[in-house]
């Protein structure tokens, strides 16, 4: 059975990684001799996806012209532009609807994730859930721990104000019904996380929990770690 498509954010500004990405946008900087992007999509192959809808803003005409169609990768790509303003990534999920199917994953356009695509896919389909987010058991480790985790559903997801029961964070990557757009404001920038914390009270928000830590381009220490990493994975 074919797997849904992947929507990659990636239209930010990328500021935290200025100066590197004045000229460039975050997903062709470099890593371990390829744009960023690259490895994404070749590790998405691996896992049997076929089609992918990057979200670009910022720049994102390199990232076309660097991707083309997909061929080259064995892939279906095509491209939502976020327009002369930036949507947010919650606009920018809604812009690109159109190019989804009703269900489909959704990637942070810096995470290089080690999951399997096929067991969310399943669980997703086990579920009675309108979402389901990856969480990892981060502990405050990699990042700041943001998720409490309990009985398999997301009690509480808050990327600003920490509790000490946020032993999980957001690993990147979640499977989504596009019937959770509905209510949303069209042609409006709006977070993602504001559509998450919206599952979370409606308790339509499952967790599927990942034991392989992530790794990230968003910061300057992240993007050190992972070129360190696939260099020379392990």
């Amino acid at each position: 059975m074919s797997l849904p498509p992947v929507a990659i954010l990636a239209g930010g500004l990328a500021t935290r990684l200025y100066p590197v990405t004045q000229t460039i946008p975050k997903s062709l900087v470099e890593v371990a001799g390829k744009p960023f992007i690259v490895h994404q999509l070749e590790r998405l192959r691996q896992q049997g996806i076929t089609r992918v809808v990057l979200c670009v803003g910022n720049l994102g005409d390199q990232i076309v012209e660097l991707l083309g169609n997909g061929q080259t990768y064995d892939l279906d790509i095509q491209y939502s532009f976020d327009g002369p303003a930036l949507r947010g990534t919650g606009g920018a999920i809604q812009q690109a609807l159109p190019l989804l199917d009703g269900t489909f994953f959704v990637l942070y356009g810096d995470s290089y994730l080690q999951c399997d695509y096929r067991a969310l896919d399943a669980f997703f389909h086990q579920s009675s859930s309108l979402g389901v987010m990856t969480v990892f058991r981060n502990e405050g480790q990699w990042d700041k721990s943001n998720i409490i985790f309990k009985d398999g559903l997301i009690v509480t997801y808050d990327k600003h104000q920490h509790l000490p029961e946020m032993h999980y964070i957001d690993y990147g990557l979640s499977l989504l019904k596009g019937e959770i757009f509905r209510s949303t404001p069209v042609g409006q920038a709006f977070d993602l996380a504001d559509v998450y914390r919206q599952l979370v009270r409606e308790k339509q928000m499952a967790g599927f929990e990942v034991t392989t830590r992530f790794y990230e381009i968003g910061s300057h220490d992240g993007l050190a770690e992972t070129r360190a990493y696939l260099e020379h994975p392990k």
